[in-house]
């Protein structure tokens, strides 16, 4: 065997380890293997985030040390092997910031834990299914999941919160909809679940694309399922989960074939609201002052008055780097959005002046909410950062009130997050280290409410 053939033999496999930023830990983990030349193939992952796969541009292996470089992350590892190869200990940069790194050897592939998600064989009919969007001109591409004998019965339409979701709703090493839908399906409902347009295997633009575009999605799997035999047609309904939780109601406002629907922190207030409120409660965490709080929240409205005002992104665009020029000039050095470097700022922008954010900061859920007249089920975590629960259940009940519509439930669940897992913080980076998926409290609420609505 030759020298390098002893060395690979030590140190292929995943190097796990955890940086600290700030009151935040992130996993990192660092995986070896080699091509048929025997030269060293590695990739980052960063597990926590539902991140894996980074590219590297650099390796440098020796006898006692690894060196590995990302331009994708623009970062640097740098460590020596210790206690017989079961150890890397070194540091890792990126940004201009240093952090110590100390990383522990595995011959297995670094796995995160996920005890809830279900395997196969399934006690039940799993069926890949296409669904056409006529008026898009979109396929979706989904799992039906149906009891294995009995029916027709009942069915639920999953649908995702913002961002590009695959079926499972993919996200932090999570499938929430994977687990909610065998849950679902065990206790007698069918399933109907969809990777978005352009995500997976269903096809369109994701990019470009609004929420009321997704509205259209799932009117197109209302119709779907009308047409399968299994299915009472009468008992189809919706469980939206974050952005979800506004196309449902959409939806049932403007169609009287869905049997219920189920808003899993759904949003009562405006996105522009529910954006000012995130913003608030992230800086807080962070540990801004009060007082620098209160001025990125001017700043940030200043921001999305300028996009409401500007349709003409380029215009628009002029006018938020003013605010931003101006806002650093009386607050120098203030922490929060004002301390965005250019290139920084000019990625807010583009994010800011899609048609999806546009289009998020100014539709209201209560126009729609308060049109819906089937069955509502409204959850919401304690800690939930991204749609808090008070407010956001607060309005949905007043417009559940004002439209007249007194088949309602809504609960605000102790310690639980966004995600509807048990938290300590609710925090965003907490999600990725938390092995439960979906807390079983919830799965036996949802279960047990849709059941008692269509018995």
């Amino acid at each position: 065997m030759s020298q390098n053939q002893e060395l690979i033999g030590k140190i292929k496999g995943s190097w796990a380890g955890k940086i600290r930023v700030g009151t935040a830990e992130i996993t990192l983990v660092i995986n070896i293997t080699v091509d048929d030349k025997d030269n060293f193939v590695v990739t980052i992952d960063s597990p926590d985030q539902g991140v894996t796969g980074i590219a590297t541009s650099k390796v440098l292996v020796t006898t006692d040390s690894l060196l590995v470089r990302s331009k994708v992350l623009t970062a640097t590892y740098q460590g020596a092997f210790a206690d017989n190869f079961s150890t890397l200990k070194g540091t890792w940069k990126q940004s201009g910031m240093t952090f110590p790194l100390n990383l522990q050897h595995s011959f297995e592939k670094y796995s995160v834990k996920r005890p809830q998600e279900p395997k196969p064989p399934f006690p039940y009919l799993e069926t890949e299914v296409t669904i056409k969007n006529e008026k898009a001109d979109v396929e979706l591409s989904g799992t039906l999941t149906m009891p294995e004998s009995g029916g027709p019965f009942p069915a639920v339409i999953l649908i995702t919160g913002s961002g590009a979701q695959n079926r499972d709703e993919e996200l932090m090493g999570h499938k929430p909809f994977l687990v909610l839908a065998d849950y679902l399906t065990r206790q007698g409902i069918a399933v109907l679940r969809c990777d978005d347009r352009g995500v997976g295997k269903s096809t369109g633009k994701f990019a470009g694309s609004t929420t009321l575009d997704f509205v259209t999605d799932v009117c197109a799997s209302i119709d779907f399922l009308k047409t399968k035999k299994e299915i009472d047609t009468t008992r189809i309904g919706l469980a939206g989960h974050s952005e979800g939780g506004l196309i449902a109601p959409i939806v049932a406002s403007e169609r009287e074939d869905v049997a219920f629907i189920i808003l899993l922190a759904g949003p009562g207030l405006t996105g522009q609201r529910i954006l000012l409120m995130q913003s608030a409660i992230m800086n807080r965490s962070a540990g801004l002052t009060n007082k620098d709080i209160a001025s990125d929240s001017v700043l940030r409205t200043k921001i999305y008055t300028v996009i409401k005002k500007n349709s003409d992104n380029e215009k628009a665009a002029v006018k938020i780097k003013d605010l931003f020029h101006a806002a650093k000039k009386k607050n120098p050095g203030e922490k929060g959005l004002s301390n965005l470097d250019d290139n920084q700022i000019d990625l807010f922008i583009q994010q800011c002046t899609t048609p999806w954010f546009r289009t998020f900061l100014v539709l209201d859920p209560v126009s729609y909410l308060s049109k819906v007249h089937c069955p509502v089920l409204a959850l919401n975590g304690s800690l939930d950062v991204q749609v808090p629960a008070k407010e956001n259940l607060e309005a949905i009940e007043k417009a559940m009130i004002f439209g007249g519509n007194s088949r309602y439930t809504i609960t605000e669940i102790d310690g639980i997050n966004h995600l509807f897992q048990h938290a300590k913080t609710g925090n965003i980076d907490e999600y990725g280290k938390i092995e439960e998926t979906m807390s079983p409290e919830v799965l036996d609420r949802i279960a047990g409410w849709i059941m008692k609505e269509v018995k």
